[in-house]
């Protein structure tokens, strides 16, 4: 079994002298600083120079702070960028995996407009097409340019090190948490409730196929379901917000309970797909 490079320190300080050494030992915790200074100082930028090209600039290179901070922490540490890459293009899995990644987002946001119109929302069907239209743009904006190259990051480099360590569903809340946080400065302060929720779904697709392609593919899916989806003419925000969670939250606990637990994890796999060198010689690698 491949040696365990610290999936999440006990403490973020820095605690030698030699930065990359500490980087080494503390992979996850490495990630995940270097993700937020990427990306909120990008968006930070965004902000003061909002409505200009600059702004519009720096807001998107700040969604590429996790692929940017998983690419430099692979090349610090040794670990092969190849094999960390492969993942990305690895298309060949069964096709009820693309099924799941384009499907389930379209099953649950259908199962919310249920659930509005027997609360009494007005769902207006003959908004359908014109709603498929901007869900279809939004879907190609994030496969190709948007918020699924997040996913090399936030599954393809900190879930498979935090299940080397943690259960899968200690793992995904944690991942969870911290990708949801990232999102603050984009969907406000309640990000990381939603967020954290749907991490359920994300971990288990990565574990069943080792696809970042197809967890990119569900990213693209899942957000304009969110945004586009619900097919009411006046958003409730305050019934629709609670629906919408509530029916992820059941669904992932579905998941988890039908999975016990295991949410597709494989460790029989898993060191297949995780390439981490061996820890500095006379330090101890924090487990």
């Amino acid at each position: 079994m491949s040696t365990v490079i610290d999936p999440v320190a006990p403490s973020f300080s820095i605690t030698t002298s030699r930065p990359r050494e500490w980087i080494q030992t503390h992979q996850v915790s490495a990630y995940f600083l270097l993700t937020f200074t990427i990306s909120w100082s990008m968006w930070l930028i965004a902000y003061l120079a909002r409505d200009t090209i600059v702004g519009y600039v720096f807001f998107g290179l700040g969604g590429f702070g996790p692929l940017i901070a998983a690419a430099t922490i692979t090349r610090l540490t040794g670990s092969s960028i190849k094999q960390w890459s492969r993942s990305i293009i690895h298309w060949r899995v069964p096709a009820r995996w693309y099924l799941f990644a384009l499907g389930l987002p379209v099953a649950i946001w259908t199962l919310i407009n249920i659930e509005l119109a027997v609360l009494g929302q007005d769902i207006d069907v003959s908004l359908l097409p014109g709603r498929l239209v901007t869900a279809f743009g939004t879907f190609l904006l994030v496969l190709t340019v948007g918020g699924g190259f997040e996913e090399p990051g936030w599954r393809g480099f900190a879930l498979g090190r935090l299940q080397q360590r943690f259960s899968p569903v200690k793992a995904t809340l944690l991942l969870g948490f911290v990708w949801g946080l990232w999102h603050v400065p984009l969907y406000g302060p309640l990000a990381p409730v939603l967020i954290t929720t749907l991490a359920f779904f994300y971990t288990y697709l990565y574990n069943k196929t080792h696809s970042l392609l197809l967890v990119i593919l569900l990213h693209a899916t899942i957000t304009p379901a969110n945004d586009t989806l619900i097919l009411t003419s006046r958003t409730v925000h305050g019934i629709t917000d609670v629906v919408i969670f509530g029916t992820v939250l059941a669904s992932a606990i579905v998941l988890t309970l039908m999975t016990r637990g295991r949410l597709g994890f494989d460790p029989k796999t898993q060191d297949a797909i995780i390439t981490t060198p061996k820890p500095p010689t006379g330090r101890k690698a924090d487990r």
